[in-house]
């Protein structure tokens, strides 16, 4: 019989959950260890959907990249994810910062599939490095992006020099720009404000932000594949979940 411990332990053995940031609130959100677990959804965000999903599926256990509790709950409001989860007895499990830092954890996974060859961490950073199959132009390089990631809001600035190298960092990255400058020649991440893109640009750099969900959501997936191998008695169920945010076409 397999409990909330069991893959909360196998998660832990390649994404220590002592490795999250500070600031972030991995691990064990509801529930119990103890509770035995027969289906399991997987999720990027669990959102009312998600949950609803876990009670129409009879499952005991939602297991998310992003966790359900950041800030302290003052209130425990009907019809909430967390009210839901509490009331049907779901247990919830985030693996957050310490699977976007593992050695398979999201940024592994985006560099597979980005088909990049080469591909090693960057020391101190959440952020990945690797080596494009053939070398190509900016502008084709991110389209190549936006159809291996299904991004529908990709932007991205320009640069004189043929992409050879790329660095990645799913999610929330930009942070790391300067390091990404430093060792590739474009840098992929989600999240990408103005003045980040204009620093970039500056530099002829090519710096894309393919979206937060695109560049987590896929490469959380992949854990799906493991954990069906070690867990053989649990039923693993991605979550149809879809990029909140609308483009206009």
């Amino acid at each position: 019989m397999t409990t909330v411990k069991d893959i909360y332990n196998y998660i832990d053995s390649f994404a220590p959950f002592i490795t999250q940031e500070e600031w972030d609130n991995a691990g064990l959100i509801t529930g119990s260890f103890n509770a035995a677990v027969t289906r399991c959804v997987m999720c990027l965000d669990v959102t009312a959907a998600a949950v609803k999903a876990a009670v129409d599926g009879d499952a005991q256990l939602i297991l998310s990249h992003h966790p359900l509790i950041f800030s302290p709950v003052k209130r425990l409001e009907a019809g909430t994810a967390l009210y839901s989860c509490a009331q049907n007895c779901i247990s919830v499990i985030s693996a957050h910062t310490n699977f976007d830092r593992a050695a398979n954890g999201i940024n592994r996974n985006l560099c597979k599939l980005l088909d990049l060859s080469d591909a090693a961490p960057v020391e101190n950073t959440f952020i990945w490095t690797g080596s494009l199959k053939t070398p190509m132009p900016a502008a084709d390089f991110a389209a190549f992006v936006s159809e291996r990631l299904g991004s529908r809001t990709l932007r991205y600035t320009n640069c004189s020099k043929l992409i050879k190298t790329a660095a990645v960092g799913g999610g929330a990255c930009e942070e790391f720009l300067l390091q990404a400058m430093e060792l590739a020649d474009c840098f992929v991440t989600g999240d990408t404000k103005y003045h980040i893109m204009l620093e970039a640009a500056e530099s002829d750099f090519c710096l894309i932000g393919a979206g937060h969900y695109e560049t987590e959501h896929m490469p959380f997936m992949m854990l799906k594949d493991e954990l069906e191998k070690a867990f053989s008695d649990v039923e693993f169920i991605s979550a149809q979940q879809e990029n909140c945010v609308s483009a206009v076409v």
